[in-house]
């Protein structure tokens, strides 16, 4: 049988290196070669939200539920709704998580690099209270 199903993963709470607040992951899927696609489940709290980081090959998401924010350096925030996708490219630094007001959850998706040297994402500094939209 060439279809086959993955096995279901723990939830587990995302390291305070990486978030600010309480934030669940699923890991629902990771590619076998040739395949190198990674799919997450993510929950963010209320004004939960990641760390500043990158991707090697890019990322996408798409929300669920829930109200949240997306911001690439030296932009502006984007507020996003169930339903939104976006795609952040390769390299860029960026952040991602719920409103203070509203729990928020998406799907990641991204590619492990080809380069076996080369991480995934790289994780920097948290997000400080001037880039974080104040509550509403």
């Amino acid at each position: 049988m060439s279809t086959q199903k993955q096995p279901r993963t723990a939830t587990v709470k995302g390291p305070a290196e990486w978030f600010t607040g309480d934030v669940y992951v699923n890991a629902y899927y990771t590619g076998r070669a040739p395949s190198r696609t990674r799919l997450n489940l993510v929950r963010f709290t209320p004004g939960a939200h990641t760390a500043w980081h990158r991707h090697a090959v890019g990322q996408t998401l798409h929300v669920t539920e829930g109200r949240g924010y997306v911001q690439s350096r030296g932009e502006g925030v984007i507020e996003l709704h169930p339903g939104d996708t976006v795609y952040t490219p390769a390299g860029e630094w960026h952040w991602h998580g719920a409103t203070a007001d509203n729990f928020m959850c998406h799907l990641a998706l991204w590619e492990a690099p080809t380069d076996g040297d080369e991480p995934e994402t790289v994780w920097g500094d948290t997000v400080d209270d001037g880039q974080y939209p104040a509550g509403e």
